[in-house]
């Protein structure tokens, strides 16, 4: 595993990468994916606590890591013939296969802020995984997230129809994708990718225009009709990369947060707009977090209560706007949506905690309640100790 690619500020307790996952349709919920091939297998990935540590014997991140900066990136490859295409906002940079360390058609992908969010390496002709233990070992500690035939792979010596498979690992804040064709000694690989989680979906071996580069012709390329079910393929690249950045920047994962980015960012995804409904919430949502921690505490009422207009129900956003509430010094309204939250989702921890607070000052009594059946979800649970000694703090001095 190479954790040494990020730091490790805190998590907000707002979301995290598998959240973004369920959220953005990384689990592939497929019939047919794209012209050329056939799906016949499809499953939802196990959570990232599962999976097996992402261990390769396959060095393929020899000369970038993921957060780099492009100003970085430029001088280590200079002198290579380097393409350089528009990726919507950000930019694709391109090493061909004969001048690559990899051996593999490389493409470095950067957001518009300059840092590099993915990579992918490419062999049209396959790859052999006999020499690389470790990595099939991995490979076969993991449940294929996509099987089925590709039927425009020129790989020699191998049939059309051999087994491919799509297989998803990663570490803290990464996700690493491998496509590989035949199983066990025989297999070969024909693409991986490695991103930070929230562009795992932009930079997949599952999306067409990365399919196209395993070795269709250009009029082939040009002839394909995106047929695919994917929310990736539904969606316009635009709000999905716009959102991707905000997340980027409002969750840390290439240092500390940056607000103003994440702003922005949620803001521009909001403008290009989404088809899905749980989507477009979503980003009002995110937005309405990222406008409460810059102080903007009226503008994060507004977006959250415009997500919950979209998609109703919602225990995290009420949650959310509770907190907002209560900030604004509106405690009445902060109870009601803290209230409606657990009604929602009874075991909710952290609803049932600011609620709790919340209950304080005019009811000890449903406070302490309140405070008891946080302890009791959260018991034997790390992450949350320093917050249950204050609530066991707070029952000890309400029952006195």
């Amino acid at each position: 595993m190479q954790r040494s690619w990020f730091s490790t500020p805190s998590r907000p307790t707002i979301s995290c990468p598998s959240q973004i996952r369920r959220q953005f349709g990384l689990s592939v919920r497929l019939s047919v994916l794209v012209v050329g091939f056939l799906v016949f297998a499809c499953a939802e990935g196990p959570p990232r606590s599962n999976l097996p540590p992402s261990a390769s014997d396959l060095v393929l991140l020899k000369s970038a890591r993921l957060c780099d900066p492009k100003a970085a990136f430029l001088p280590y490859h200079q002198g290579l013939p380097l393409r350089r295409d528009m990726w919507g906002s950000g930019e694709e940079l391109r090493i061909p296969a004969n001048r690559s360390e990899s051996g593999a058609e490389e493409s470095y992908f950067f957001d518009q802020d300059g840092l590099l969010v993915g990579m992918l390496f490419v062999y049209p002709n396959g790859h052999g995984l006999k020499p690389y233990p470790v990595l099939r070992k991995t490979l076969s500690e993991l449940k294929p997230t996509l099987e089925f035939y590709l039927s425009n792979v020129r790989v020699p010596g191998r049939e059309n129809l051999d087994t491919s498979a799509l297989y998803q690992t990663g570490d803290e804040k990464s996700t690493h994708q491998y496509l590989t064709l035949g199983e066990g000694k025989s297999a070969a690989l024909l693409l991986a990718s490695f991103s930070i989680d929230p562009y795992a979906n932009l930079i997949s071996p599952y999306r067409q225009e990365f399919l196209a580069r395993l070795g269709q012709s250009d009029r082939e390329k040009s002839g394909q009709r995106s047929g695919g079910q994917g929310a990736e393929d539904k969606e316009r690249f635009p709000s999905l990369q716009q959102f991707a950045r905000g997340e980027t920047a409002q969750l840390a994962y290439c240092g500390a947060p940056n607000y103003d980015i994440a702003v922005e960012a949620y803001g521009n995804a909001i403008a290009h707009g989404f088809t899905n409904k749980v989507q477009l919430s979503e980003a009002h949502h995110k937005l309405g977090l990222a406008l409460e921690k810059k102080g903007q505490l009226e503008r994060a009422r507004d977006e959250m209560q415009q997500s919950l207009a979209i998609q109703p129900n919602r225990p995290d956003v009420l949650n959310n706007l509770g907190n907002v509430y209560k900030k604004l010094g509106d405690r009445r309204k902060a109870i009601a949506a803290f209230e409606k939250s657990v009604t929602l989702r009874p075991n909710y921890p952290i609803a049932r905690y600011n609620l709790a607070e919340a209950y304080e000052p005019d009811n000890p009594r449903l406070a302490i309640s309140e405070y008891e059946t946080y302890l009791a979800l959260v018991e034997g649970i790390p992450e949350e100790a320093e917050r249950a000694a204050r609530a066991r703090e707070r029952v000890n001095a309400l029952k006195r």
